[in-house]
């Protein structure tokens, strides 16, 4: 089994993305910098991070390096006083003994920017910022009130739009004078300045998980760098979900257009960087990297290997033909080693697939993950004195990983509905015959995956010909719980967007979308309602995607399950989401 974390040691040649960052880091003149890191679930973000800050960190005494973990602080009272309570925390540990007083006095400055409920949502009544309060001045004009430009026009109409969010400061701001809020601020600013520079060294903060946070924590933590820390000799690398962050900046501002959301975030982060997608070679690669560790556990030889592939990847643009299995196995003198060479055959032969399936898309996490049910089922098989080969399970698992539900479902029944468990319409296909010529005898779900079929099909080893009940048995106890891709048909999208936004259970429009998927569809549109109800972790309140959601449950029996899998795996049903399922048939199935 491996271990489903990041780390500093480079399996994918991300090392060169770091090095890059680095070098953008280590030029002054770039500098104060705010660069993300971009990338969806799984590529490799944290690790990245990890990398980059080895990079750094090989110039000692250049750089503090600070790293705050964004969702650690998901339920602190205040996102933005976290990270600022962070890093003061951090300037005062390598602060020498002539600016410690002053590295201790950015705390009284942070509480008292807390009174003054500058750092509280709207808090931002004496800055204008739209999203730290409840009104409209801009990020440009709450830039001049930061560095103590404003005016007292400026703090009137700021004290104004904040009467809304009068209980939200229980009655602090009556207290500041009017020139309270951008002297302290401004006194803020210089005093952590005055503390970079007496360090002498670049500040590079890494903030990590921000896409897993309430999206008003997201948002809270990015202005809490660019208007109160954002300094020379600063940077910030901030590794994210940009779909998410995109999601987060709409959620705050109640649906702004795309150009609004794009404008912003670019506001807010410099520099994008996107963590590249594996092709065929990473994914091989990949693969060769964590079964020999898992068959070998000796370090040397572990880095002897990492070191050939990461070399022959980034030689990768020269052409030459792909690194063999033998060139591998004779890296690390291992040409004999039959077992070890059976499980890398299997590897060469899946890593197509897994670079070009929908659902996998190369994503290194669900690789591993993959790997890991593999070797689970393996081993429950194992214990159970099962008749199953390691390839069997591997190869199923695959399958599942490769398509949607309702398909692994389709597989499962055509299994148990042979009375020997043998899918004899597979033989054609796994000798070799187009898949054209045997389309009708497939199952009805997989007539969506054709092209993918057809290659898994003639993987060794054959099934055709065996008894695949236990594996099938296994499967069902085990199977892992999907990460739904977005690879969607345009249709698709269409009636997911509509049913994410249901406004009633009796909504026309949404009736709509539930028929126009009619035919096979729903179990992807539900799949895709799934992973929008994820973006938002959010349940005190009726939410229209929930509606859209049961509304589909209703009409597809597949669908159904996919909706009452997350239901059920939310850490608690609220009351009004419970009254709603209480009736449904198919959530009591």
């Amino acid at each position: 089994m491996w271990a489903d974390t990041d780390t500093d040691i480079d399996f994918l040649n991300y090392s060169e993305v770091a090095e890059l960052i680095a070098e953008m880091i280590g030029k002054p003149h770039l500098l104060p910098m705010s660069l993300g890191v971009f990338g969806s679930w799984g590529v490799g973000k944290s690790s990245t991070l990890r990398l980059v800050a080895k990079d750094l960190d090989k110039n000692k005494g250049k750089y503090l390096l600070i790293n705050f973990d964004a969702w650690l602080y998901q339920d602190f009272d205040d996102a933005r006083a976290a990270l600022m309570s962070v890093i003061a925390s951090e300037l005062l540990q390598a602060a020498p003994q002539s600016l410690t007083a002053k590295a201790m006095s950015l705390f009284g400055r942070i509480n008292k920017l807390r009174a003054l409920g500058l750092l509280a949502e709207g808090g931002a009544l004496a800055m204008g910022v739209p999203t730290f309060g409840l009104i409209t001045r801009g990020l440009e004009g709450a830039r001049d009130i930061l560095e103590g430009k404003g005016d007292p026009d400026d703090l009137e109409a700021i004290r104004k739009a904040g009467a809304d969010a009068k209980e939200q400061t229980s009655g602090l701001l009556k207290n500041v004078s009017e020139k309270g809020p951008p002297e302290e601020i401004a006194a803020f600013r210089k005093e952590f300045g005055e503390v970079l520079e007496g360090l002498g060294k670049t500040l590079v903060v890494f903030i990590d998980n921000l896409d897993r946070c309430l999206p008003e924590n997201a948002i809270h933590t990015l202005e809490a760098v660019r208007l109160f820390l954002f300094m020379p000799k600063t940077a910030f690398v901030i590794g994210a979900d940009e779909d998410m962050i995109r999601h987060a900046v709409a959620r705050h501002f109640k649906e702004p257009g795309e150009k609004q959301v794009t404008d912003y975030l670019d506001k807010l982060i410099q520099i994008p960087v996107r963590v590249p997608r594996l092709g065929v070679e990473e994914v091989r690669a990949y693969l060769f990297l964590l079964l020999f560790q898992s068959a070998n556990s000796d370090p040397a030889a572990q880095e002897k290997l990492r070191s050939f592939l990461i070399e022959r990847l980034r030689r990768s643009w020269t052409h030459d033909q792909p690194f063999a299995i033998d060139d591998a196995l004779e890296s690390v003198s291992k040409k004999d080693d039959a077992d070890l060479r059976r499980a890398l055959d299997m590897a060469d032969r899946m890593s197509p697939l897994l670079a070009h399936a929908a659902h996998v898309q190369g994503n290194p996490r669900i690789v591993k993950r993959l790997l890991n049910v593999v070797r689970m089922r393996a081993s429950i098989a194992a214990k159970r004195k099962m008749p199953l080969d390691e390839a069997i399970i591997a190869k199923l698992a695959l399958f599942e990983r490769c398509v949607d539900t309702s398909a692994t479902e389709a597989l499962h029944d055509a299994i148990n509905a042979a009375a020997d468990g043998k899918l004899k319409f597979l033989q054609g296909i796994e000798s070799g015959e187009p898949i054209d010529e045997h389309k009708s005898e497939l199952p009805d779900k997989w007539q969506s995956f054709l092209p993918f079929i057809a290659d898994w099909a003639r993987l060794e080893p054959k099934l055709a010909d065996l008894d695949l009940k236990p594996a099938a048995y296994l499967a069902r106890e085990t199977i892992p719980v999907r990460v739904a891709s977005g690879a969607v048909s345009p249709a698709v999208t269409k009636a997911a967007e509509e049913l994410v936004r249901t406004p009633s259970m009796s909504s026309r429009a949404a009736a709509d979308a539930v028929t126009a998927l009619k035919g096979g569809h729903e179990t992807a549109a539900m799949e895709a309602i799934v992973t929008h109800m994820r973006k938002d972790p959010d349940w005190t309140r009726v939410r229209a995607d929930a509606r859209g959601a049961i509304l589909l449950a209703r009409a597809s029996a597949e669908a159904a399950k996919v909706a009452t899998r997350f239901f059920r795996d939310l850490p608690s049903v609220p009351p009004w989401l419970r009254s709603m399922l209480k009736d449904e048939a198919w959530y009591e199935a």
